[in-house]
């Protein structure tokens, strides 16, 4: 039997999301940690995917003992097809205290000074493509908004 080696996956750029937030909702410490929820607002997506970002998603955090936050975002959008689409985002923001800090009070930071990554999971029934594939992306934190690309795995 002949032995093949894994494909090398490499990153095709999909789309890109640029996300309103609304106040940030402090929880405090919870039975799973300090628990913070932000509202998603609205904003839109351009790209392989393009519509208005829809409000009533959130982003439910974890903040972790070394300042870390386990991102878990879900929200919808609106293509201008008319097609609905879901998005997951499952991560995390690192980086060293004074810059998580600075994030926190909506100051504007270097997106090269932070860790700010996440896998995303999709449905769509119009665009099942979207289902079919592993999506990363790579974010930037703003003190209203968060902008992130995604790319396609291939």
């Amino acid at each position: 039997m002949e032995s093949h080696e894994p494909p090398v996956p490499s990153l095709v750029r999909s789309f890109e999301v640029v996300a309103d937030l609304g106040p940030l909702e402090d929880h405090g410490m919870t039975r799973v940690g300090h628990r913070r929820i932000i509202p998603v607002i609205g904003g839109a997506i351009t790209g392989d995917f393009a519509g208005q970002i829809l409000p009533g998603g959130a982003d439910w955090q974890i903040v972790r003992a070394d300042g870390s936050i386990e991102i878990d975002g879900r929200y919808s959008a609106r293509g201008g097809d008319g097609s609905l689409l879901y998005i997951r985002a499952r991560g995390v923001r690192s980086g060293d205290p004074d810059v998580l800090e600075a994030l926190l009070r909506g100051d504007e930071v270097d997106p090269a000074a932070y860790y700010f990554r996440a896998g995303l999971t999709m449905e769509c029934a119009a665009h099942p493509e979207f289902e079919r594939a592993v999506y990363l992306a790579s974010y930037v934190r703003e003190a209203n908004r968060v902008r992130y690309v995604a790319y396609r795995v291939t």
